[in-house]
């Protein structure tokens, strides 16, 4: 048994973590209210990613386009499924494979709000089923699912709740796990910290701006670990088509 031990610990390898990637977001939160229980989820994100010589915006790194159906159960819960078509642009400057490969998921997500004193806490449960493949000619899709838990909070800085004309800040943080045949102890794919300051232009319009650290393990080497820095900017709207006689109270909803 000792030799057994001593053979493993000879042979365990360190982790080891990448340079930081500087990145910038650009990101855009629909909800458009089509009922009393229904909404659409529209979300469109603009991803850049630093080059040799610029950081933070030296390239466009992916685009996604994510839409759903949601149902509004309460004030304090929601659920939505839909579909993302994500397409991924190659930022290997020395590569030579496509320069676009599309990515697809299905995914559906759970939105709880809890309400303390002036400040509102969300717990958003997200799973992911998603196609992706490299840049490789001959590079084939393979399929993981990813299971996401974020907890974040909005603190309301002058006034007593978040309302119209209210700036605030968010704390935030997510963990993403993933599973699959293609992954070999990668499970903890990102770690991501956030946080960030908002503003309530109107119940139907809110802007934000933040900065993220994250981390996580490589798909193709679970012992190596990537990191990123990256600039993020939110525009949350909120059009609403019923009839102003059938609209309910605001019902909290987030990204």
């Amino acid at each position: 048994m000792f030799s057994v031990e001593l053979f493993a610990q000879e042979t365990a390898t360190k982790s080891k973590f990448k340079p930081p990637v500087t990145k910038t977001w650009i990101n855009t939160y629909g909800n458009f209210r089509i009922s009393n229980r229904l909404f659409w989820v529209a979300q469109t994100h603009f991803r850049f990613q630093e080059t040799e010589s610029t950081p933070y915006v030296g390239q466009i790194g992916q685009v996604y386009n994510r839409h759903a159906i949601g149902y509004i159960h309460s004030k304090k819960f929601n659920m939505s499924l839909g579909g993302v078509l994500r397409l991924n642009f190659n930022t290997d400057e020395s590569s030579t494979g496509r320069n676009l490969v599309p990515e697809w998921r299905i995914w559906h997500q759970y939105m709880f709000a809890v309400p303390f004193s002036s400040t509102m806490f969300y717990h958003r449960i997200r799973i992911e089923h998603r196609w992706t493949r490299g840049f490789a000619e001959d590079s084939e899709y393979i399929f993981r699912n990813r299971w996401r838990y974020m907890f974040k909070a909005k603190v309301p800085l002058n006034s007593n709740k978040i309302k119209e004309k209210t700036f605030y800040i968010s704390p935030e943080v997510e963990l993403i796990m993933q599973s699959g045949k293609a992954v070999v102890g990668s499970v903890m794919e990102d770690l991501r910290i956030h946080g960030s300051v908002g503003y309530v232009i109107n119940p139907r319009l809110t802007v934000a701006t933040g900065l993220m650290y994250s981390h996580g393990q490589t798909l193709s080497d679970a012992s190596v670990f990537k990191q990123s820095w990256t600039a993020r900017f939110h525009l949350y709207f909120s059009p609403d088509f019923r009839k102003i006689k059938d609209k309910l109270p605001a019902i909290h909803m987030d990204d």
